[in-house]
């Protein structure tokens, strides 16, 4: 009897080829989450370089535990897993709000520890709870992902140095302007592999663009060993904060609602539907990816929904070729070097390709709010509300600024607040006392994630199209 499709072993030269195109797809939702944390934090630029590998090491290492799987554990679907940006927001409340910078990265690792741990144990019971968060819910907080993360790219644009006498100058915004227009002139232009790894190509483009003017730096790159291995606990021992372990747990219940909806759409695709057992499954090698994650200094992880589109345009569906793009991931994050290439690029380049990446996110999270049926005024309200409570930390950083500061690491975190009111507002109009309106309920309560009749997944991931 011939092997499904998600089972075929295909030639070794495709296997290799179209696992590089995963990892082209994802590299750069990948290494932006690092980036962004380490910059926050002040890391130098070796530590940043070491903290970019460890997150691509990780990442390698929780794909090929979801595609190969072991035991329970595991969906044995061409499911790619990185860096979820979902954690971005919190993760730089919590360093806003720790007094010691150098103790950030700790505390950071002991949240995802316990919130990968936690969401281990439930991950059984909440494959049945999905229908607790509709596209009303994700949809709000996809998009908070997106709009959260925008002002980190409108920061990269202007310049490296806040205090920098050319911060914000016509040179580095123009720089950014450039890397945003190749990316669009590629993503218009091209078609196949090079236009899913425009944004790619584009801060090759931009750095070298940059060259000439003196504002790329070849230093790490030259001091970077061809071969190392993420120490574990490089940054320190983990330390557990109650506040920061709250705020992860709520990425981490985000996280799992859309690894949750990314296998029934990736079911749909390569025709082998998921059912409970294969999402607990997945569940779970998300959930324990991420738990084991920090110890080798990467951070949370979970589904990038544009490698199922991917795998829906190529028609590609063996899960051996996504094994081996995560086994590429794992020796790019054994080689410093590698890492360190990122390093390289200007600020203002990531600007410009940051306002394509994310806000790919924030678009995404309204392709979903397209089909939470906003025409209900209560759909509309616990939408309204949701992003204007999110919105509190970006519009009005200083607005908590008389609360404790463990109040404050969930407070400031947009993502983790609206989140939550979008999660109770749900249950208050849609689940609990008497239904107002039985067909609108059933439309939008209960988050029905397959893909559309074209196979195109109706939900998407807040990642690098992300």
């Amino acid at each position: 009897m011939a092997a499904h499709p998600v089972d075929e072993t295909l030639p070794a030269l495709r296997t290799a080829t179209s696992g590089l195109q995963h990892v082209a797809a994802m590299y750069a939702g990948v290494v932006a989450p690092p980036l962004i944390v380490g910059a926050a934090i002040g890391l130098s630029a070796t530590d940043l370089t070491f903290l970019t590998g460890a997150c691509l090491f990780t990442a390698g290492l929780a794909t090929v535990l979801q595609t190969l799987g072991v035991w329970k554990i595991g969906a044995r679907l061409p499911f790619v897993n990185g860096v979820t940006f979902a954690g971005v927001a919190p993760m730089t409340a919590i360093v806003a709000v720790t007094k010691d910078r150098s103790d950030a990265l700790p505390v950071i690792f002991g949240a995802v520890i316990v919130a990968g741990l936690l969401g281990f144990l439930c991950a059984p019971v909440f494959c049945k709870a999905v229908r607790f968060f509709p596209p009303v819910v994700t949809g709000s907080v996809i998009t908070l992902i997106g709009v959260s993360l925008l002002p980190v790219a409108f920061g990269w644009a202007q310049g490296p140095d806040p205090a920098a006498h050319d911060y914000g100058s016509a040179g580095h915004v123009g720089l950014a302007g450039g890397t945003l227009v190749i990316v669009l002139l590629l993503r218009r232009f091209t078609r196949g592999f090079a236009q899913q790894i425009a944004v790619l190509i584009g801060l090759v483009a931009g750095t070298l663009i940059a060259i000439p003017f003196g504002v790329t730096d070849f230093g790490p790159v030259a001091d970077a060993h061809v071969v190392g291995f993420p120490t574990p606990f490089h940054f320190g021992a983990p330390r557990f904060q109650s506040a920061a372990i709250l705020s992860m747990c709520v990425v981490m219940v985000v996280s799992m609602t859309e690894s949750t909806a990314d296998m029934l759409a990736l079911g749909e695709i390569v025709e082998r539907p998921a059912d409970e057992r294969t999402i607990a499954a997945g569940l779970r090698a998300d959930t324990l990816g991420s738990a084991i994650s920090p110890v080798f200094n990467g951070f949370m992880c979970s589904a990038f929904a544009q490698n199922i589109g991917l795998v829906a345009m190529t028609r590609v569906r063996s899960r051996y070729v996504v094994a081996t793009g995560g086994g590429f991931l794992v020796l790019m994050g054994l080689c410093p070097m590698a890492a360190a290439l990122i390093a390289v690029v200007p600020r203002p380049v990531l600007g410009g390709a940051g306002v394509v990446l994310f806000g790919s996110v924030a678009a995404s999270g309204i392709q979903t709010l397209v089909r939470a049926g906003l025409e209900k005024g209560d759909n509309l309200l616990i939408v309204a509300v949701s992003l204007a409570v999110g919105m509190i930390p970006i519009a009005a950083p200083d607005f908590y600024h008389a609360f404790p500061d463990t109040a404050r690491i969930v407070l400031d975190s947009g993502i983790s607040t609206g989140c939550v009111t979008a999660v109770l507002l749900n249950l208050v109009f849609h689940h609990l006392g008497p239904r107002r309106d039985t067909t609108h309920a059933m439309e939008t309560g209960t988050g029905d994630t397959r893909p559309s009749a074209s196979g195109v997944p109706q939900t998407r991931r807040g990642d690098a199209s992300r």
